[in-house]
């Protein structure tokens, strides 16, 4: 699943309660968003095109060319943490597994401030954590997620590992250490 080419991003929003669910819908239509809103985990891994195998073991993309996801790219997933079936951190974790969402920012979002599960969410790649009732400047903190994840995917060729770039030409290698670059 690519990011979106044009400049209004889509968001995917997993919310089981109704009010915070059209809360934060409301809140990423004021700030331009697109939004597509979910009441659970299997609604959201159907949008992405999951399913199950018949072992119930893993979750791989689909590809049919019926289901609904194809027509618009995901740019960010925003989830609750606690509902019924599976949570948002399961949701989070099936992302960061999949070769092909990896990518897409996932914000978790409670009404319960736990640092533990705060600090899990966060290792396990949660570009943020909100706490509950979400807000306008939460929504704001999405956008720069949202620019790097476009930037990195409009520039394949840059290695990015531990402070160092390397960029390739037909003629060279330019590597960057820092801003310092070394031809």
């Amino acid at each position: 699943m690519g990011m979106a080419t044009d400049a209004q991003f889509h968001v995917l929003a997993v919310d089981d309660s109704n009010i915070d669910r059209k809360l934060i819908e409301m809140l990423l239509k004021t700030s331009s968003f697109q939004v597509t809103a979910v009441d659970s985990v299997s609604k959201a891994l159907d949008f992405l095109g999951f399913h199950e195998d018949e072992h119930n073991e893993t979750i791989t993309p689909s590809v049919s060319p019926n289901d609904h996801h194809q027509d618009v790219d995901v740019n960010l997933i925003i989830t609750d943490y606690c509902m019924p079936g599976m949570t948002g951190y399961d949701l989070l974790r099936k992302i960061k597994e999949s070769e092909s969402l990896k990518d897409i920012p996932v914000v978790i979002m409670s009404s319960d401030n736990i640092p533990s599960r705060i600090n899990r969410c966060l290792e396990e790649g949660a570009e943020e954590f909100f706490l509950k009732p979400v807000q306008l400047s939460d929504v704001n903190k999405l956008k720069p997620h949202l620019l790097k994840c476009r930037a990195k995917e409009s520039q394949p060729n840059i290695n990015n590992r531990n402070g160092v770039e390397e960029r390739h030409s037909p003629d060279r290698t330019i590597t960057s250490y820092g801003g310092l670059e070394v031809v």
